[in-house]
């Protein structure tokens, strides 16, 4: 790899090497240490071909969960199965694997901007900006942005565009699937919200059991599924349609006004 090789979206890979490299041997006890990981299905990635793979997945912090994602990708590609045992696997991690995140969140410390570097696909949230509900057009250089990331590699999406639990899968993850045709991998995680805040930084509780489930590709008829029967799939895929409302602890959710909108949406 030449010294300044770049990736499309012009950042160098010999410096997002670097960063993931530092990044992960710093994250790595979060994931295998005072808290555990559990893992299961992580051989589907072994088997995955180097590009048009989507990751989609419910979401419960705004970067934990996707660097315990980079771990566990580069484990599974380096020969492990269902752990991330001895973090050797970070010193030549996979260079094309992207997440879909948004550019408010990104751009707010230096933190977040070393996270993008390492590879970030940033786009603006067409509903929300600045704490608060807006109704704006989806911008076609965000949908380019994925696609490219796509055409280079592996993208991991938050359909759901937050971290409160429940909430509905996003239209645009469904046109993206249909334009693009990627692979489609679920993942349902859980436990990073009782470990961590809400953006995964400060350490919130120790001794948690955080798990990750890598599911089989998703299955498409993309000549007769509409965009709704694309969006169905993904909410169950990612056990986020409300038939999966049962009995919800407190803790999952950020706030009592957030509980009292779920119930109200399940009964």
């Amino acid at each position: 790899m030449g010294l300044f090789k770049k990736n499309p979206f012009g950042h160098i890979l010999f410096l997002k090497k670097w960063l993931i490299r530092i990044l992960g041997a710093a994250t790595h006890r979060r994931f295998k240490g005072f808290n555990q990981l559990q893992i299961e299905g992580s051989e589907i990635i072994k088997n995955l071909p180097d590009t048009n793979v989507l990751f989609v997945s419910n979401h419960q912090t705004y970067f934990a969960d996707v660097v315990a994602m980079f771990h566990v990708f580069n484990a599974s590609l380096s020969g492990r199965t269902d752990n991330i045992k001895n973090i050797g696997y970070l010193w030549n991690p996979k260079l094309n694997l992207y997440f879909v995140a948004a550019r408010e969140t990104m751009q707010a410390g230096l933190l977040p901007k070393i996270l993008a570097y390492a590879g970030s696909v940033s786009i603006d949230r067409t509903w929300r900006s600045e704490g608060k509900n807006v109704n704006r057009q989806v911008k076609l250089s965000d949908v380019s942005s994925i696609t490219k990331a796509l055409n280079d590699g592996w993208v991991i999406t938050f359909p759901q565009g937050t971290t409160t639990p429940w909430k509905p899968i996003r239209r645009g993850t469904a046109h993206i699937i249909k334009q693009n045709r990627p692979i489609v991998v679920p993942i349902v995680i859980d436990g990073f919200r009782r470990s961590f805040d809400k953006k995964g930084i400060r350490i919130k509780k120790r001794g948690i059991l955080q798990t990750m489930e890598i599911k089989p590709p998703l299955e498409f008829d993309y000549e007769n599924d509409r965009v709704e029967d694309i969006v169905k799939k993904l909410e169950y895929a990612i056990e986020q349609h409300p038939s999966f409302l049962k009995v919800i602890p407190q803790d999952e959710l950020h706030s009592e006004e957030e509980l009292n909108k779920t119930r109200q949406w399940r009964y």
